[in-house]
């Protein structure tokens, strides 16, 4: 019998500007960016605590910890992909994710089947397993102020 599992990440993210965006593994033309230890890639974050969390494996924090020289600066896409060899090893399958990025600027609807592309290629899945959304929040909150980036993230695995 088949085992399906669900996760939920979440990540936020300050804005500064001269700094590079990244979001599902490609760079946004911005003039701002993600200030993080990482790349920054908020999108990529919650999607590894979402798929950790189906798997009960812990959090992003506790694989790739923040205060670690070795993750300073590093392409989270790297992260993506040593998330997918974990739930690989423990016998898991990725059955598909669903991403929401809520940024008030700039608007990224453009990117989106590129994104999709990039973190079906990192993961080994087909396109059609991932879903990338994007919001504003109409002004309001630290989002809408333009002061940061929220994502959440949703993946289901299969044993």
């Amino acid at each position: 019998m088949k085992e399906f599992r669900t996760g939920q990440g979440y990540d936020v993210h300050r804005i500064e500007s001269g700094l590079p965006m990244w979001l599902c593994g490609i760079k946004i033309e911005s003039g701002c960016g993600f200030v993080a230890h990482s790349d920054g890639d908020v999108a990529i974050h919650a999607l590894c605590d979402a798929l950790l969390g189906a798997a009960a494996l812990g959090d992003i924090g506790r694989h790739f910890p923040d205060n670690s020289d070795e993750y300073l600066g590093i392409d989270s896409k790297i992260l993506l992909a040593r998330v997918v060899k974990m739930l690989e090893a423990e016998g898991y399958a990725i059955g598909n994710v669903d991403v929401t990025i809520a940024l008030q600027a700039p608007k990224i609807a453009p990117y989106i089947q590129q994104m999709r592309e990039c973190l079906a290629t990192v993961m080994g899945v087909s396109a059609d397993r991932v879903s990338v959304k994007a919001t504003t929040t109409e002004r309001l909150g630290f989002v809408g102020h333009g002061e940061g980036c929220e994502c959440w993230a949703i993946a289901s695995i299969v044993k």
